[in-house]
C-alpha cells in the first residue's frame, strides 16, 4: 500500500511537514506501507517555509528597505538545487510591517522586493517562486523595478521617489542599468487574484482603501497608475494593464508581466503542487491524506486540500482530510474529491491548549492511526 501525504499547515500550531509527518507516525502505529511526505501551502504565507522544510533548503536573511523606506530584515528561501528561490513579497513590503495608522499609499514601496530578488540572483538563482500577497502598496511595482535597475524618471531626469505620489510625473524608462542576469532568469509568481491594473475593479480603487487611500483621492491615483501603465507601454511594446491579475499586491502584477519576459502569474496552489511534484507521486498511490487547520464548505470552494484531492482522484486514489476543527457545513468536502474527513482534537480543550505544537501533533497521529486500523483489518 501506498500512500501519499500533504498537509497544508494547521497555522498557529503545525507547520506542513510536522503536520504530515504527525500522520506518516500515525500509520506506521499499525501497519506497514510506502509512505510519501510531501510540503504543502497555497503560495501565500508559510509557502517558503513549506517548501525549504519539504524539500530541502536553506534559510537567507537580508537587510531591505521595509515599505515606508526604513530598513528591515527580510527572510527567503534557497531550495536544495540552489537555482529555485522562493519568497513572499510580504516579507519586505508587507501591511503587517506597518502600524495601521501609519499606512502611507504615498510613500509605500515594494523596493525591498527588488533587493529580494537581485540578492538571489547574485547567488545564483535563476527560478523564483515568489507570492505577492498582503501587501502595503499601491506603486505599480516601480520600487521593485527600481532596485533591480530600471530608470524611472521625470521631465527633469531625476527617480520618481517612492510611493504612488510620483508615477504621473514619469516622463522616461529605460532598461540599460539592469542586470543582464535578469534574462535567464524564470519567475512564477502565486497569485489568486483576478483584478486588472486600473479602473472599477483595479488595484486603486478595490484595494487602496484597506492599504491608506483616501476615498477623495481614489481617481487621482487610479489616473496615476494609468499614466505609468502608457508609460510602460511605450518601453516595452506590450500592455498588461487589463490582464487578469495585474492589479494585485497594488500592481506589483502589472510590473511582473510587463518588465519580466519569463514571469507568469498562476494560482498559488497550482505552483506549489508543481513545485512538490505531487502529482507524480500520486500516479500510483493507493491512499492520498490532506488537511488543514479548519476544514468547512470554503474549503471545498477551492482551498488547498480541494486542490490535492481533485489531483488524488485523477488517478484513482482514495482521500481522507484531517482537520483540527470541522465545520457543520464542511460535507460539501465530499462533493469536492474528499472522501471522508475527520477532526483530530479527541476530546473537550480549550483552543489554547488544542493549538500546542505537542498536542496538535499527538492528536494527529492518534486520529491517523485510528483509520488505518479501519482501513487495513
Amino acid at each position: 500500500m501506498k500512500v501519499v501525504i500533504a498537509i497544508d499547515s494547521f497555522k498557529g500550531s503545525m507547520s506542513s511537514m510536522e503536520a504530515g509527518n504527525a500522520a506518516k507516525a500515525g500509520i506506521e502505529r499499525c501497519c506497514k506501507a510506502d509512505i510519501v511526505v510531501k510540503p504543502l501551502a497555497d503560495g501565500g504565507e508559510g509557502t517558503t517555509e513549506a517548501l525549504v522544510e519539504g524539500l530541502g533548503g536553506e534559510y537567507v536573511s537580508i537587510e531591505v528597505n521595509g515599505p515606508l523606506g526604513a530598513k528591515t530584515m527580510a527572510r527567503y528561501g534557497i531550495l536544495a538545487d540552489k537555482k529555485t528561490a522562493v519568497m513572499e513579497m510580504a516579507e519586505a513590503s508587507g501591511i503587517t510591517l506597518v502600524k495601521r495608522e501609519e499606512l502611507d499609499p504615498l510613500r509605500a514601496t515594494t523596493r525591498g522586493v527588488g533587493e529580494m530578488i537581485l540578492d538571489a540572483i547574485k547567488r545564483g538563482c535563476r527560478e523564483f517562486i515568489i507570492g505577492i500577497g498582503g501587501s502595503a502598496t499601491t506603486e505599480g511595482g516601480v520600487g521593485m523595478l527600481q532596485a533591480l535597475g530600471f530608470d524611472i524618471t521625470d521631465e527633469d531626469g531625476n527617480a520618481v521617489g517612492p510611493g504612488i505620489s510620483d508615477l504621473g510625473h514619469i516622463s522616461s524608462i529605460s532598461g540599460e542599468h539592469v542586470a543582464k542576469e535578469l534574462e535567464q532568469c524564470h519567475f512564477q509568481i502565486a497569485c489568486d487574484v483576478k483584478n486588472p491594473l486600473c479602473g472599477e475593479n483595479g488595484a486603486v480603487r478595490v484595494f487602496g482603501p484597506q492599504k491608506g487611500v483616501c476615498e477623495k483621492d481614489i481617481q487621482a491615483f487610479d489616473e496615476k497608475m494609468a499614466h505609468f501603465a502608457k508609460k510602460t507601454e511605450e518601453f516595452t511594446g506590450k500592455d498588461y494593464r487589463t490582464a487578469e491579475g495585474a492589479g494585485a499586491a497594488g500592481g506589483l502584477g502589472f510590473a511582473f508581466l510587463s518588465y519580466f519576459p519569463n514571469a507568469e502569474l498562476k494560482s498559488g496552489i497550482e505552483i506549489v503542487l508543481e513545485a512538490i511534484r505531487l502529482e507524480q507521486e500520486v500516479k500510483d498511490a493507493d491512499i492520498v491524506l490532506t488537511g488543514e487547520g479548519r476544514l468547512d464548505f470554503q474549503t471545498a470552494m477551492g482551498k488547498v486540500p480541494v486542490g490535492v484531492a481533485r489531483l488524488a482522484k485523477k488517478y484513482g486514489a482514495k482521500v481522507f482530510a484531517f482537520a483540527g476543527g470541522v465545520t457543520k457545513d464542511a460535507g460539501e468536502c465530499n462533493q469536492a474529491g474528499i472522501d471522508a474527513f475527520f477532526p483530530i482534537v479527541r476530546g473537550v480543550t480549550t483552543l489554547e491548549e488544542a493549538m500546542l505544537t505537542e498536542n496538535a501533533k499527538e492528536n494527529m497521529e492518534l486520529a491517523v492511526e485510528q483509520v488505518f486500523r479501519a482501513v487495513v483489518h
